[in-house]
C-alpha cells in the first residue's frame, strides 16, 4: 500500500490507477491544437540605455526612495522663527536616520554628480582622447567631484550642526 502525501491517507495501488486514468481521460478525448508560436525577439539595449537605467536607479536609491516609500515623510519641513511664523526647511536637523524628500533628492543629486565626475575622470584617461578632449573631461570631472564634495559637506553641516567643526 502506498501513501498519499497531500492528505496523509493510505490508498491502494488500484485506487491510484483509477485516479490516474480519470485524470488521463480528457487528454485521450481532446487533441492539442497545432499552433505556430514564435518566440518574441527582444533586441539587446544599447549601452547608453543600460547606463541611463543604472544611473537613474543609483539616483533613486541614494536619495532614499525606499525609506520615502516606507516612512512617507513630508517633502519639506517647517520650523517656527523667533516671531512664531512657520519657515520652510529642507533638512531635518539633528536626525541622521530621518530625512525630508527634498533633502534626499538634493543629496542624491550631489552623489550622482560626484559619480559622473569620476566617470568623466576615467574617460579622460582613454587613449582615443585628443588633448582638448582630455583637458575638457579632466576639468568637467574635477568640477563635478569638487562641487559634490563641498555641497555634501555643507549638507551634513546643516543636518548635524557642529559635526565638522575641528
Amino acid at each position: 500500500s502506498s501513501s498519499c502525501l497531500c492528505c496523509c491517507v493510505q490508498t491502494s495501488p488500484s485506487a491510484m490507477e483509477a485516479i490516474t486514468s480519470l485524470y488521463a481521460l480528457p487528454f485521450g478525448l481532446l487533441r492539442a491544437p497545432l499552433l505556430k508560436v514564435r518566440r518574441p525577439s527582444i533586441s539587446r539595449p544599447s549601452w547608453q540605455v543600460v547606463f541611463g537605467a543604472v544611473l537613474f536607479s543609483y539616483f533613486l536609491v541614494t536619495g532614499g526612495i525606499i525609506f520615502d516609500i516606507i516612512v512617507e515623510p513630508p517633502s519639506i519641513g517647517q520650523v517656527l522663527d523667533e516671531r512664531g511664523n512657520p519657515k520652510p526647511v529642507a533638512f531635518m536637523q539633528g536626525r541622521l536616520n530621518g530625512q525630508y524628500i527634498m533633502e534626499g533628492l538634493g543629496s542624491s543629486l550631489m552623489f550622482t554628480a560626484g559619480g559622473i565626475g569620476f566617470i568623466l575622470l576615467d574617460l579622460a584617461n582613454g587613449k582615443s582622447q585628443t588633448g582638448f578632449q582630455r583637458n575638457a573631461l579632466w576639468i568637467a570631472g574635477l568640477i563635478c567631484v569638487v562641487l559634490a564634495y563641498f555641497a555634501l559637506r555643507i549638507f551634513i553641516a546643516i543636518k548635524v550642526p557642529g559635526y565638522l567643526q575641528g
